[in-house]
């Protein structure tokens, strides 16, 4: 193993490949310590792949639940909307009656109030809530539609002055807004002129 060297090199100095372990396949960068370092840094990266696909599964399980309950809730939106036309034909119906016509008709006028009353029970059990603003409520763009703005005595510009109009909300959605008259506040003072 060692070489004798010539000259000034004391022969007793042996050439470092000689102590270098023979060469069984992990090569020197994979002593047990490196081995180990490489390990955990396998298991820190297992661990936290692991965390972020729980994190994704758990997000996915929210998600479908939520889904799930909007679509309980707000799949039947579209014929709700449907059932408003038959709601306010009730309403015109009734409406309509006069004393006269009660009289003489007072079995068909119940069938069709206890009929709007059904659907109105129908409606409630499926979260869908009547929208009757008042006159004199304040305007709320995002729950009423304004069909005319006109000055009225004694109002403030925004308030209402009359309703033509039920909407309906299903849940915490707009299924028709509520078709109102707005006041655009009293009359305007009129210059004096000398």
């Amino acid at each position: 193993m060692a070489r004798e060297t010539k000259g000034e090199e004391p022969a007793f100095l042996d050439d470092p490949e000689d102590y270098l372990p023979e060469d069984d396949g992990i090569g020197l960068d994979d002593t047990p310590l490196d081995e180990a370092e490489s390990l955990r840094a396998e298991i820190t990266d297992l661990k936290d792949r692991l965390l972020r696909a729980l994190a994704d599964v758990e997000n996915i399980r929210k998600r479908g639940e939520r889904d799930r309950r909007d679509a309980e809730l707000y799949g039947a939106t579209r014929f709700a909307r449907d059932m408003l036309s038959v709601h306010d034909n009730f309403e015109r119906a009734l409406g309509l009656v006069t004393d006269q016509v009660r009289e003489g008709a007072p079995g068909l006028i119940e069938g069709i109030e206890l009929t709007q009353r059904d659907l109105l029970a129908a409606f409630e059990k499926h979260r869908i809530v009547r929208l009757d603003p008042q006159p004199g409520e304040r305007f709320d763009p995002k729950l009423h539609q304004a069909m005319f703005e006109a000055p009225v005595p004694g109002t403030k510009a925004g308030d209402i002055i009359q309703v033509m109009g039920v909407g309906f909300m299903i849940g915490d959605r707009l299924l028709r807004p509520a078709q109102v008259g707005v006041s655009s506040g009293g009359p305007a003072a009129r210059p004096v002129t000398e």
